[in-house]
């Protein structure tokens, strides 16, 4: 895309999206060997106002535990040599639309939205943001100060991705990692820093309406990138899942 997207496109409120998580493993698996993708061709956290990850279908966790059968189970690979810049510049315009990635995700993720003039409609200023890791109500305004209310997080964390396969890909496929909107959320700042670079098994969002879609995002983002997973987050993942949908599978 090289043109950036008209002001309604970015703003498609999230009920137009196909549910958030296992839902975009099709596109996933059909994107995973190259290509960009705007944060406006893919589903933000849940099509629930609020992303409380009400409505995960047995269908959807039917997919995710598939898809979970499919990643290598591995032990942790050392963290040497890991650095942020190996995942390239931080928020890179890598779809082409004009906009950085973490300007695309606010908008994408965030409510009733008011953007910086002169900008291209690219910098937001304002907006609201329905959290799906606490299940709060949060409200944004860009600022020294209050700008961290709100953070971008990688849904898989980059040090965590680094330590299971992600140190193997090339420099540019570990940009399209960092950038993908697949493994971006915008989320309360504070969960985000308690979540830190922790992996199913360490850390899930305490709105527990939300693991299942969580979980299974993971999963999904994962499997498109060739990483591993543990034997514990698969027990965790496997644990979660196990109550999604109203399947026992």
């Amino acid at each position: 895309m090289n043109k950036a997207p008209s002001l309604p496109d970015r703003r498609t409120t999230s009920a137009n999206w196909i549910k958030g998580g296992v839902a975009a493993a099709v596109i996933l698996a059909s994107t995973a060997c190259g290509g960009s993708i705007s944060a406006t061709q893919q589903p933000p956290s849940d099509v629930q106002p609020g992303g409380t990850g009400q409505g995960f279908s047995r269908t959807e966790a039917l997919a995710a535990k598939d898809l979970l059968a499919t990643l290598p189970v591995k032990g942790r690979a050392p963290k040497t040599g890991y650095d942020r810049t190996e995942f390239g510049p931080a928020w890179a315009d890598t779809d082409n639309n004009g906009c950085d990635t973490r300007n695309d995700i606010l908008a994408r993720d965030l409510t009733a939205t008011t953007t910086k003039p002169g900008t291209r409609n690219c910098v937001i200023l304002t907006g609201r943001l329905a959290d799906p890791y606490t299940a709060t109500t949060i409200s944004f305004r860009r600022g020294a100060d209050t700008s961290s209310e709100v953070q971008i997080d990688h849904v898989v964390a980059l040090s965590d991705a680094w330590q299971k396969g992600a140190q193997q890909l090339t420099k540019a496929r570990r940009t399209a990692f960092a950038n993908d909107p697949r493994n971006l959320l915008a989320v309360s700042g504070p969960a985000n820093q308690k979540k830190g670079d922790g992996d199913a098994a360490t850390w899930l969002p305490g709105n527990k309406a939300y693991r299942c879609a969580y979980v299974a995002r993971q999963i999904s983002v994962k499997s498109a990138y060739k990483l591993w997973i543990t034997r514990a987050e698969h027990t965790a993942m496997s644990t979660v899942l196990a109550a999604c949908g109203g399947t026992s599978r």
